[in-house]
């Protein structure tokens, strides 16, 4: 028998007939009270309590007492959960137990709770288990409150009457320094509305096919595709690819563009109501009249002008397909390209993105059946042929080029993007100074006309220039000249683009450098007037005494514009006439990393940084005009740098746009490195290859830089108060690669010192009219004279050498080398360049100019250079790297 039917064991003294006599016995002399009439324990047969101290059950028998001794084995749990009164357990039935005549004990049931969890009367996992009643209560709960906030939302959200200020296009306007308006302009009158009839069936089909398959039979929203955004959105993820067209168009014209779960849902309740009040023709023409297609151009009869130079209803296939493809984000799909805003967003990566998408759109179409066999073919074989940028109203002259800077400066240090900025409405405060940028332009174009006559001379045709002017310990841009004009065709800012070398122009990195950290033989900082080999035609050495190396495994030899015999001549003597073999050397022996690591703390950006091997050291990277300028104000402000900047200040609806705080200024090297690297430069104005800056008339420091088969010229110079970088090159309009400038105005060859140079003195003349002749500090004696390895053993050191002149001037006409540069299988192989300053095998033969020359490396591995003659289109410009 089990453990719970076992009989009980009987009361001890013979059950009910001695309990009878126990009673009559308990007071002698009296007689018995009748049974259960006293209340005490001695009135019932049984002696079985709830507990010790409480009140004894009584039975009516002795099945009865029987069915108490088996529930007793699980007693102590239940008793936990009885109802008790003062402090003792209350005997079932009442308070007097089950009363006079009543045979059974009443159980009294557990108090009802509107929620039965933890469960009453489970015990263990049980009683954490919720019920099914439970579970079902809550889900039908749930989803009857998500019922019932639906409808409370449909019913409170309507249709706004009018499209909100976002959908009608506005201008932004631009403000000089001063505070005077520069120029109104944006999409204010790019935008035409145009009827459904008027939009090819191509068009309606290619966005539908790409955008929202189901739209003709959706109900204007798509349930699946709001939760996953909203999902996306509480990660903190992309919120794209939730929305119908009828979203999308609720969006464009009576919403906002913010993220978030308000927006959203009145987005998701508005386009219900949308979907009944309009049809589906009128919402995708809505749509297709109020989406964003790039460049400015609103809706697709402006769309189509920007691009083809059509009316919309005359688009054919693979144009409409291209138009659908620039909806998926214009800054990354538009073949022209927009590194400026977002590095990844280059002309090459654009145009391969836009042909994948506008394909695969074709092919949805011919999917759909949208498109016959026919036309997919003869779309399929035809990239649409697009229009160049065009100029807007306003922005002729320098005006482009500064709204320009502008506007990637706000979407770069701001969370506006390039769709909201050109829906207008912003008013962008910015650091140029009209009479400097007329200043300059002036400049550009007297030397022009003074000079170039590409009417009568072939190698004048295709000549640019491009130029900026920054304040020194403030990163502020005044100036800058970005080209001919938007007027003119012209739409690449060349003060903000990369892929011009910079030749001679890196020296003073390479200096500053040797100063900052000196070399591998040396015990700390490098003098400048240790002295190395500056004869033409040397090898090259490594920290380990070996021989860099080409990809052949024959030695590398560097090269100087002539066969000038300089012998050991002094760092600062070098610099003065941009000598070539001394800075390749010296830069070997300081280490590349640490020449690079002084020109990024000094304000280059990451992306134009050429490839580390020897040729790193004359000028092979390929930073703007901008990044330029601000460079070598470091040098004017002892070491201070402050990264440069053109806008102060924006503002919406007349609220302030954080984020246009002045940069901070950091240091960059040390006062005595700086100062010492000004004192260098100043003796190349005065006695060197910058002699032509003397005309400025006030003291000046700058350098020349010439680039391998003159194909770019520079000079960067600067005062106390400004620093302003010129450069000059040719570029082939088709292939935007670098033209050799060999025969340019007349000349055998265009150098640093000479056209860039008139340039930079015509306009530091008038930005300077009225301002004080401040100098510069005067430079402390710094590191200790370190000659090259193999030198002479040095004669006593001067105490003072303000300017070191040579015994024998240089060739009155330079020469070519006769070593030409090496075919690109010559050069080097993979460069480290990294270990301790050592180069590994590699290396390249450059002829350079009078003012050095840029050796360029056409290594396998240099494609950002491609032999230093293709240009770049934003890499490495004021906004082409970390900073926007």
């Amino acid at each position: 028998m089990s453990e719970h039917r076992r009989k009980p064991p009987q009361p001890q003294g013979g059950g009910r007939a001695a309990a009878r006599r126990g009673q009559s016995g308990s007071s002698p002399g009296r007689r018995a009270a009748p049974r259960g009439a006293t209340g005490s324990p001695s009135d019932s047969y049984g002696s079985d309590s709830y507990d010790s101290g409480g009140d004894e059950r009584q039975y009516g028998g002795r099945a009865e007492a029987r069915r108490a001794a088996q529930r007793s084995t699980g007693g102590s749990r239940r008793r936990a959960a009885e109802p008790t009164r003062g402090g003792r357990r209350a005997a079932p039935g009442g308070p007097n137990g089950p009363g006079r005549g009543r045979g059974r004990a009443a159980a009294v049931p557990d108090k009802k709770r509107l929620i039965d969890y933890p469960r009453a009367g489970k015990y263990g996992w049980q009683r954490w288990m919720p019920s099914w009643k439970l579970v079902s209560g809550l889900c039908i709960g749930f989803f009857g409150s998500l019922v019932a906030v639906a409808g409370i939302g449909y019913a409170m959200v309507g249709v706004p009457n009018e499209e909100n200020a976002a959908a009608l296009s506005q201008n932004n306007v631009y403000y000089w320094a001063d505070g005077s308006q520069m120029v109104a302009a944006g999409s204010g009158q790019n935008r035409q509305n145009i009827t459904i009839d008027r939009i090819p069936p191509e068009m309606r089909w290619a966005v539908i096919s790409a955008e929202n398959k189901s739209f003709y039979q959706d109900r204007g929203v798509d349930p699946m595709g709001i939760a996953r955004a909203l999902a996306n959105m509480a990660r903190g993820g992309d919120t794209q690819g939730g929305s119908t067209i009828t979203q999308q168009f609720v969006k464009n014209t009576y919403l906002s563009q913010e993220q978030s779960l308000s927006r959203k849902f009145k987005e998701m309740f508005i386009s219900i109501k949308v979907g009944t009040k309009l049809s589906k023709d009128e919402i995708l023409q809505g749509y297709l009249n109020t989406s964003y297609y790039g460049r400015g151009a609103y809706g697709i009869q402006s769309a189509a002008q920007t691009y083809f130079g059509k009316e919309a209803k005359d688009l054919k296939p693979n144009e409409c397909a291209f138009l659908a493809a620039l909806l998926k984000g214009p800054t990354y799909y538009d073949p022209a390209g927009n590194d400026g805003i977002d590095p990844s967003a280059t002309r090459e990566a654009n145009t391969k993105r836009a042909k994948a998408r506008w394909s695969w759109i074709l092919e949805q179409m011919h999917n759909d059946k949208r498109i016959t066999d026919q036309q997919y073919q003869d779309a399929i074989k035809n990239f649409p042929k697009l229009q160049g940028r065009k100029a807007s109203k306003g922005m002729t002259g320098q005006i482009g080029y500064l709204a320009d800077t502008a506007k990637k400066y706000v979407l770069n240090h701001s969370n506006i993007s390039e769709k909201q900025f050109d829906q207008g409405g912003y008013q962008i405060k910015t650091t140029f100074k009209k009479a400097n940028v007329e200043a300059l332009a002036k400049a550009v174009k007297k030397v022009e006309k003074e000079k170039l006559d590409p009417e009568k001379r072939e190698l004048d045709k295709h000549v640019q220039f491009g130029a900026a002017s920054v304040k020194p310990n403030d990163g502020a841009i005044v100036a800058l000249y970005g080209g001919a004009g938007y007027e003119n065709g012209h739409f690449n800012n060349n003060a903000d683009t990369s892929g011009v070398p910079v030749g001679s122009t890196w020296k003073p990195f390479v200096l500053a450098a040797a100063m900052e950290h000196g070399t591998y033989r040396s015990d700390g900082p490098l003098s400048p007037l240790s002295k190395y080999n500056g004869n033409d035609h040397l090898k090259v050495k490594n920290n380990d005494g070996t021989y860099v190396l080409k990809k052949d495994n024959t030695p590398f030899f560097q090269e100087n514009e002539s066969d000038h015999p300089w012998g050991y001549i002094s760092l600062r003597k070098a610099m003065e006439q941009s000598v070539n073999t001394p800075f390749v050397q010296l830069g070997m022996d300081v280490g590349m990393r640490n020449v690079r690591d002084v020109a990024e703390k000094s304000g280059i950006l990451d992306a134009s940084f050429a490839t580390l091997n020897p040729s790193f050291a004359l000028g092979t990277s390929t930073p703007s005009a901008i990044r330029m300028a601000d460079a070598y104000a470091t040098f004017a402000a002892a070491g201070k740098q402050a990264a440069p900047y053109s806008v102060t200040s924006v503002k919406f609806n007349g609220r302030e746009v954080e984020g246009f705080e002045k940069p901070r200024v950091t240091r960059a090297m040390s006062e005595q490195v700086a100062n010492n690297v000004t004192d260098t430069l100043e003796n190349v104005i005065q006695n060197g290859t910058g002699k032509n800056a003397l005309a400025l008339g006030r003291t000046a420091a700058g350098k020349t830089g010439t680039t391998d088969e003159n194909k770019s010229a520079w000079f960067v110079g600067y005062t106390q108060q400004l620093s302003t970088s010129v450069a000059m090159f040719r570029e082939d309009p088709k292939s935007a690669k670098l033209l050799s400038m060999n025969g340019t105005a007349g000349e055998a060859s265009i150098h640093g010192g000479d056209t860039p140079t008139q340039v930079w003195t015509e306009y530091m003349k008038a930005a300077l009219k009225g301002e004080t002749d401040l100098g510069f500090p005067e430079a402390e004696k710094i590191g200790v004279i370190q000659d090259e390895a193999g030198a002479p053993s040095p004669k006593p050191t001067p105490s003072v050498e303000p300017s070191e002149t040579v015994t024998e001037s240089p060739s009155p006409t330079p020469t070519e080398s006769s070593s030409p540069s090496p075919s690109p299988s010559d050069t080097c192989g993979f460069f480290g360049c990294e270990n301790d300053g050592g180069a590994q095998n590699g290396g390249s033969t450059g002829n350079g100019g009078t003012d050095g020359g840029a050796s360029t490396e056409p290594t396998p591995t240099d494609t950002n250079l491609d032999g230093g003659n293709t240009r770049g289109n934003g890499n490495g410009g004021i906004f082409g790297g970390p900073e926007g």
